[in-house]
């Protein structure tokens, strides 16, 4: 059995990642997150109170704390997810991300070094969840991000989490401590938090409020469904070579517009055979025999906005025989079924009253 420490946990792809752990059964889990703003307690509530994981509410920048989990629980593989991740909040208040991303990484590897340099790192392994917006942006018809790109972060969010991942290949290069980074394109799925633009635009659809698009909505992305990045990441715990960096992506590039209107047409399709739906909510275009795409707003564009992000993950498939398997449409379709149905979850974070539960 191994014993894994998840940082960042309780959030989005953290939480989704310990699911996944779980069904391995040859995992003792312990989940390490300080609940801030994006870290919710209710997406392992079940999973806590039926003793399948150990909770820790600690923040990583502590390396005293770190260091008390690392021993009572006898940690042998850290998985960081822990991070500051909002492009925009990284622009009104880029000094958090500085803490979390930076900090609070070198606090972990340090912590890590440490305790684990007695044993010679024996047995052990250091995983850092990163974002492929370290590397800058592409124009359209430049090929995709390598794990061999220079380094050209453009907000604060990217640099911060560039600085960290260059402190993971420090941390390598000098002190021999067994690590692997990934560096992820854009996530979707089940858990997201609310101001992500997937469950923004649902939730707004929902309501019957506009749905906010940057610039004229030609920005591209790669998308990814978090069961295939996780599944990716187990991948790398259990086979990577230590000191590799891997890039996973979903060979999956869209404009934002066109994602939004294909977020659109899958709750217009779902709307149109569901008559409870349209009762429950009846500001939804669709359930007023409109087009959900007619909500679409076009704002100023955000400072500085790379123009696209794309992912060559050819060295994880033949290396780990990674490929994701997620159709797209499909992912989608997925994730607004499980919103529909865990209304509860999402309106206690619009509404704030998941923070008294952490």
């Amino acid at each position: 059995m191994k014993n894994v420490m998840v940082t960042g946990g309780a959030g989005f792809i953290g939480s989704n990642f310990v699911r996944m752990l779980i069904q391995q059964r040859n995992y003792n889990i312990v989940v390490y997150d300080l609940l801030t703003y994006a870290g919710n307690i209710g997406n392992l509530e079940e999973l806590i109170n039926d003793g399948a994981i150990a909770f820790v509410k600690k923040d990583i920048c502590k390396q005293n704390e770190v260091e008390e989990i690392l021993e009572k629980y006898d940690i042998d593989t850290v998985v960081n997810f822990a991070a500051e991740s909002h492009v925009d909040r990284s622009i009104t208040g880029p000094g958090q991300f500085i803490k979390t991303n930076i900090n609070g990484t070198y606090s972990l590897l340090e912590s890590c070094r440490k305790l684990w340099s007695v044993n010679q790192y024996s047995g052990k392994h250091f995983h850092h969840v990163s974002t492929d917006e370290v590397y800058g942006s592409l124009d359209l018809n430049e090929p995709a991000f390598k794990e061999s790109n220079q380094y050209l972060p453009n907000s604060p969010y990217a640099a911060s989490k560039a600085a960290s991942d260059h402190l993971v290949r420090a941390y390598h290069h000098t002190y021999g401590l067994p690590v692997t980074t990934s560096n992820c394109s854009n996530n979707y799925g089940r858990y997201q938090f609310p101001e992500k633009l997937l469950p923004l635009c649902l939730i707004n659809i929902l309501n019957g409020k506009s749905l906010p698009i940057y610039g004229k909505g030609d920005q591209i992305r790669d998308w990814l469904h978090v069961d295939d990045h996780n599944s990716a990441i187990l991948k790398i715990i259990e086979n990577g070579v230590k000191g590799q960096v891997y890039n996973i992506g979903g060979n999956n590039e869209w404009k934002n517009l066109d994602v939004v209107k294909a977020l659109c047409a899958i709750v217009d399709k779902i709307f149109m055979n569901n008559p409870q739906l349209r009762e429950k909510y009846p500001s939804c275009p669709a359930s007023q025999g409109r087009l959900s795409e007619e909500l679409i707003t076009f704002v100023q564009d955000r400072l500085g906005h790379d123009t696209r992000y794309a992912i060559d993950a050819t060295k994880i498939g033949l290396e780990l025989n990674f490929y994701p398997t997620i159709a797209f449409k499909d992912g989608l379709k997925d994730m607004v079924n499980w919103y529909l149905e865990n209304e509860r979850w999402w309106l206690s974070i619009i509404d704030g009253s998941y923070k008294a539960n952490g």
